[in-house]
């Protein structure tokens, strides 16, 4: 060993960045995931057991997943190796893996196998983890921030217990960061700069729950007073955060969950908490076109002909998107979402349709009635077809008590809400009037 080998490793601790000189040491200092990690809760019983098996952490950046990790190898005396699927093939997992097995025949110390973005794995490189995750000669920790129902082998979820991780709340980064200006050895205590307690609220709020974007910003504040006034307000404070990135994947969880919770606003008549989603969408970069089309789908699927001019607005702001782009569409496409989550709400049209195509795909399908058929060509009239057909305009009220479907089915049930309901009304007594001149004992509200 170097005789200066105390003095190296101080100089290299020193270079680290504070996000990383205050990760937990034990299990103890670690912060947030109470739902995980709380007194009864599954990890800590599993800890508490020593019964570690196999685990994926899932969830967004900054939540603890490595530090965790590290943590847990550390509190159950297990060898931690580290890789990361970005970088690593599949001849330094087989190295890894052969050297677990050995360790583990040896001296009978169990190895925890830390994977950091497991699902930049192929399915062929996931599959090598399997026999030794199933035979336990391994603890498999993988973390990702992609879903990992959908970013990894089925048999790889189904060996290994599921977590997901939370952003940190406001209180925990404050707490973190009250830790780093106390800690002497570590944190920022040897800078003796006072530091406001509404600029570190700040910072927590800012940091969307990520805890090494809170103490970056924190050593950035510190570090930039600390050769003159030794304080830090809410001013420097904001200075030190950069402009926020909101977390957005445009194939993955944040993609779904945001357009979810959108569309989901305007079909419960909240047009503020659409106008949030919307924002969250365009300020992390999604395609205005995107966000057009769902709505023009919204304005047909949940509103309906309870306001027929829905579709017109929302058909509207897609060609405005289409022709001026962003960041003026942001005002059609806000128009638009005001609109469709203040209209009275239907959504029979949609039920409707797909009533019928059920009714066709499982069902006989019915031939079209012969007074129904296209009587304008030359023998059309010999074969019978067309003949018989009433024209609707030839009466008064415009409609004949006529059959244009061979039985009886319902499957268009107008609400009463919006223009709807004169849709209602209108089709009651026609239907009424045509079971009566049919001779039918039915009321017309017979479901397909």
């Amino acid at each position: 060993m170097s005789l200066f080998a105390g003095q190296e490793k101080q100089n290299r601790e020193r270079a680290k960045p504070l996000a990383a000189r205050m990760r937990p040491r034990q299990l103890s200092e670690f912060v947030g995931q109470t739902h995980i990690l709380g007194e009864g809760k599954l990890l800590r019983r599993m800890l508490d057991a020593d019964r570690l098996g196999s685990m994926i952490f899932y969830g967004p950046p900054g939540a603890g997943k490595t530090s965790l990790a590290e943590l847990i190898a550390k509190h159950t005396r297990r060898k931690f190796e580290r890789l990361n699927a970005t970088t690593a093939g599949v001849k330094e997992v087989r190295e890894l893996l052969s050297a677990a097995e050995q360790r583990l025949s040896v001296s009978g110390q169990q190895t925890v196998v830390f994977i950091d973005e497991l699902h930049r794995f192929s399915r062929s490189q996931q599959d090598i983890l399997l026999p030794d995750v199933e035979n336990g000669t391994i603890s498999l920790i993988g973390a990702t921030t992609a879903n990992p129902f959908f970013s990894l082998v089925a048999p790889l979820i189904s060996r290994s217990q599921v977590f997901e991780f939370r952003e940190l709340e406001r209180d925990d980064l404050l707490q973190l960061m009250r830790r780093a200006l106390m800690d002497i050895h570590y944190g920022l205590g040897d800078q003796k700069t006072d530091v406001d307690e509404d600029a570190l609220t700040l910072i927590a709020e800012l940091s969307d729950g990520d805890a090494r974007r809170a103490l970056t910003a924190l050593e950035i504040a510190v570090l930039s007073v600390s050769q003159t006034t030794r304080h830090v307000d809410r001013g420097t404070a904001e200075e030190s955060l950069q402009r926020r990135v909101v977390r957005f994947d445009p194939g993955g969880d944040d993609h779904y969950d945001v357009t979810s919770a959108f569309i989901k606003s305007i079909r419960g008549t909240d047009p503020d908490a659409a106008l949030y989603w919307l924002a969250r969408m365009l300020e992390a970069g999604e395609d205005p076109r995107f966000i057009a089309r769902r709505l023009v789908i919204a304005a047909s699927e949940d509103i309906g002909n309870a306001d027929p001019l829905a579709l017109l607005i929302a058909t509207a702001a897609f060609q405005a998107t289409e022709t001026i782009g962003m960041p003026e569409c942001r005002i059609n496409l806000a128009q638009a979402t005001t609109y469709l989550a203040s209209a009275a709400k239907s959504n029979a049209a949609y039920v409707g349709i797909d009533a019928a195509i059920s009714d066709i795909r499982n069902h006989t399908v019915l031939p079209v009635p012969m007074h129904l058929r296209d009587g304008h060509y030359a023998g059309a009239e010999r074969l019978g077809h067309g003949k018989g057909y009433q024209y609707p305009h030839d009466a008064p009220d415009g409609w004949l008590p006529q059959d244009y479907l061979g039985i009886d089915r319902t499957y268009y049930h107008p609400t009463g809400r919006g223009k709807e309901y004169e849709f209602a009304q209108r089709l009651a007594a026609v239907r009424a009037h045509k079971a009566k001149s049919s001779g039918s004992n039915t009321d017309g509200k017979e479901n397909a």
